[in-house]
């Protein structure tokens, strides 16, 4: 008998790739095919903020040589604008581009809806937090191990 400990490691990278499928189906609908879908949740994340790629890597736990490809890409795409900051012309900058901001709004949009199809799937607010709270707890252990040596 394998302790619940396996089943959510594989369930947390299960659930992951479902969400990334469920991204690839609304930019599918919506007929956007110049960005990926994790390009789109690294978008999403920057949402109206300006940051560095090592900001972003930080925030969004990528790993930043694909922070690095996937920002290029979204630059390229005309999602993201890249800037030099004027304070430290060696950190480069990046922020929505008006169609990165359009593309944004769309996520957001979608996520309100799938948060009002909540109930029809009964999963509730309170059954959230607690899968939040124990998502937070495996993240700040595995953290520790990598930190820390532990295990």
């Amino acid at each position: 008998m394998h302790h619940p400990y396996y089943e959510a490691v594989l369930l947390v990278e299960r659930v992951h790739r479902h969400f990334l499928e469920v991204v690839k189906t609304d930019l599918d609908r919506q007929s956007v095919q110049d960005i990926n879908n994790v390009q789109a949740l690294i978008l999403h994340n920057i949402g109206t903020d300006e940051m560095t790629v090592g900001e972003l890597t930080a925030r969004g736990y990528y790993l930043g040589s694909n922070v690095s490809y996937n920002v290029k890409k979204m630059v390229e795409n005309n999602y993201l604008i890249q800037e030099r900051s004027p304070h430290d012309r060696r950190s480069v900058r990046v922020k929505l581009s008006e169609k990165g901001l359009a593309l944004d709004k769309r996520i957001t949009e979608q996520l309100d809806k799938q948060i009002g199809d909540l109930p029809a799937a009964q999963i509730t607010e309170d059954e959230l937090t607690k899968v939040s709270d124990i998502l937070r707890k495996l993240e700040r252990f595995w953290t520790s191990m990598i930190n820390y040596g532990g295990g």
